[in-house]
């Protein structure tokens, strides 16, 4: 097994793999106890005529003082595919550490998906249905940040890109039949775009799951999540070690005014209790509550309990995208949400990822077409079909 933990097997390395087509990426990191993930291994492999042991290695940062500038160089270089399952976090990783994510950039699991593997299929299930073949599992729950690592522990890193090499050509030249490259490159556009990986502080209440409208409750739940977000990535500690979801959404009802009203409170951390995070919740409380109704946020299009026409209008729409998914072979989730179908529903002038490049052209119009009335849906022995008025 190839395992690199020197500088000059790293540099060799990594200008050997800059001479393939593609290479397949895999990392192992540990998150729990930071905001930032802590890199552990990067697995890495060309492609290879043979079983060649040498055409696959692992990168161990952590076992020595590596400087990782050789291997960011090849994750930008414009002449290698860097192929990922299931990218977002990876390349997020690349992003901090580096500044920028791979590119250009592969997703199997988006890949998979147009191809109509189903949504969000794991890298275990194509292994098995393309490689035909199983991984074993049984180090799942390795703490990568320990050292040594067994030979066992290893061969479980490295399997999750030997196979990845097999798994990319199949699925890209089954796309390439199809005709759905360009489908490909608009997703893979965005995985390489470095704002997907950054986060605005002052968008960080869009990730809250609560069911009110009120916009004073919206303004305190922004600056809550607001501060939350700095002050997580100021410590490195996760969000959830300062303020939980459901213990932000009660401070946001309650609006405690002192310490008084949050020692009421049942779900805060002692933490946040006293001392600064105490004091950093009241001020948040008290900004959100007093900006002006003007400046409050609005609920996403179609928070509100979906009723009526418009019910029933999206509840048509969930029809049209099950048949359509079916039709072209394409998973639901990768065509359109369901928050994108209650915006087309609801929305005057619905702006939804489901009606920009290729999901207009393989659902967005056939939706908008539905609403205006130029289409229905009828029901015969072939399943449901769009009907023309």
């Amino acid at each position: 097994m190839r395992v690199v933990t020197k500088q000059s097997e790293l540099e060799a390395l990594t200008r050997e793999f800059a001479e393939a087509p593609y290479v397949a990426v895999d990392t192992e990191f540990m998150r729990e106890r930071t905001y930032w993930p802590i890199l552990c291994l990067v697995q890495i492999a060309r492609p290879a005529e043979s079983d060649d042991p040498r055409a696959a290695a692992i990168i161990d940062p952590i076992a020595s003082d590596l400087n990782l500038g050789p291997l960011f160089d090849l994750m930008r270089d414009p002449d290698t595919v860097k192929v990922f399952h299931a990218a977002r976090q990876d390349a997020e990783i690349f992003h901090h550490l580096s500044g920028a994510p791979p590119e250009p950039l592969y997703d199997t699991q988006i890949a998979a998906m147009v191809c109509g593997f189903g949504d969000q299929v794991g890298y275990e299930t194509l292994v098995r249905r393309i490689a035909q073949t199983g991984l074993d599992k049984s180090s799942r729950f390795t703490d990568w940040a320990r050292r040594p690592l067994t030979e066992r522990q290893l061969s479980y890193a490295l399997a999750d890109v030997t196979h990845l090499r097999g798994i990319y050509e199949h699925l890209n030249k089954q796309i390439e039949r199809a005709g759905r490259a360009h489908w490909v490159a608009e997703e893979m556009a965005a995985m390489a775009d470095p704002s997907t990986y950054e986060v605005d502080p002052d968008e960080a209440w869009r990730r809250l799951r609560t069911r009110s409208t009120s916009g004073t409750f919206l303004a305190i739940a922004k600056e809550l999540a607001a501060w939350r977000e700095r002050e997580a990535q100021a410590r490195d500690v996760p969000r959830s070690r300062l303020l939980k979801d459901d213990a932000l959404l009660e401070v946001c009802a309650a609006q405690p005014k002192n310490m008084d009203d949050l020692s009421k409170l049942r779900l805060l951390f002692r933490e946040g209790r006293k001392g600064d995070v105490a004091e950093s919740i009241l001020a948040a409380v008290k900004h959100g509550a007093e900006t002006p109704k003007a400046l409050q946020p609005k609920p996403p299009e179609g928070r509100e309990t979906r009723g009526g026409a418009n019910g029933a209008l999206s509840e048509l729409l969930r029809v049209l995208l099950k048949a359509k998914s079916d039709e072209i072979g394409v998973a639901q989730k990768l065509l359109a949400s369901s928050a994108d179908l209650d915006e087309i529903a609801m929305a005057d002038a619905p702006e939804t990822p489901a009606l920009l490049g290729w999901r207009r052209e393989a659902f967005g119009e056939d939706a908008l077409r539905l609403k205006r009335g130029e289409t229905a849906l009828s029901a015969g022995v072939d399943g449901v079909q769009i009907v023309e008025l």
